[in-house]
């Protein structure tokens, strides 16, 4: 017995329904189109982002190690230059030691000498590029050893000094870059408080690594002092050469690590090392 052939008013149901399927299978398809497209979208501007960094970061350390080479340069040609003429001073007072006023003149000539010298070591300083040689020791004991150095100045400017670093809290760093980094990091808190105040140095360690913190009650930097901080060269210290945070982020990067500066709420502002778990370890109880 033959089918008998679907009548007009049951194929039209059957029919829109098969539209309004294909037309929201066509719907979630192009919302899915539309969603996979933000996704790119958002995607590529974050790679473009990031990829804009990196070449701002590789401009920034290539102009670093020419200027680093340049710096290498001047600072042995000023020392060989240097070293005679200290001996001659030397050889000048012995020969007028009998004439007062001829001594002053000698002795403000050596002061010169002396702060020249402070610059050529900060060039040396800056301009080299060694591995870290890693030795484990304690973090507060290094701490302690550049306070106790800085002893007479701390008391002659009034500052009091808090520091809140875990006794059994080694790190395993190159310990004269660190130690030269966490003096320039304290020296310019000194800076920063001529007519006294409070230096606060706090440690923390956690999954990536320690943080070291030293923080002054000074007036805080500007937006463009906390920007170009690091920046060889750029002091807003009368006298100062601009390279003692640019030797402490030349450190930093050196074990793997960064420094950052902010400006506190209650004050002053804040330098934070940061090294690297694979550069720590506790030490064993």
């Amino acid at each position: 017995m033959s089918e008998k052939p679907l009548s007009a008013k049951t194929a039209e149901p059957n029919g829109r329904a098969n539209l309004e399927s294909v037309l929201a299978a066509w719907n979630t398809a192009t919302l899915r189109l539309e969603q996979t497209h933000e996704t790119l979208r958002k995607e590529v501007c974050r790679l473009t982002d990031e990829l804009e960094a990196k070449n701002r970061e590789l401009a920034r350390k290539n102009r670093l190690a020419d200027l680093g080479q340049m710096a290498s340069h001047i600072a042995h040609e000023v020392r060989n230059t240097l070293v005679p003429v200290t001996l001659y001073l030397s050889l000048l007072r012995r020969r007028l030691s009998d004439d007062p006023g001829s001594l002053d003149v000698i002795g403000k000539l050596e002061a010169g000498f002396t702060a020249m010298d402070a610059t050529v070591n900060d060039l040396l300083n800056f301009s080299t590029d060694r591995q870290p040689q890693r030795q484990t020791f304690s973090l507060r004991q290094l701490i302690e050893g550049v306070c106790g150095s800085l002893a007479p100045q701390l008391a002659a400017q009034a500052i009091e000094t808090q520091i809140d670093v875990p006794v059994d809290q080694s790190v395993t760093a190159d310990q004269d870059m660190l130690r030269r980094a966490v003096l320039n990091l304290t020296l310019n808190a000194l800076d920063a408080m001529p007519q006294g105040g409070s230096l606060v140095v706090t440690s923390a360690s956690g999954p990536a690594g320690v943080e070291l913190e030293i923080a002054d009650s000074g007036p805080g930097m500007s937006e463009e002092g906390k920007r170009r901080a690091f920046d060889p060269f750029f002091t807003t210290k009368r006298g100062g050469t601009g390279l003692g945070l640019a030797i402490v982020s030349r450190i930093a990067e050196a074990h793997g690590g960064e420094v950052s500066v902010l400006n506190c709420p209650e004050g002053g502002s804040a330098f934070t090392l940061r090294i690297p778990c694979t550069a720590v370890r506790k030490a064993a109880a």
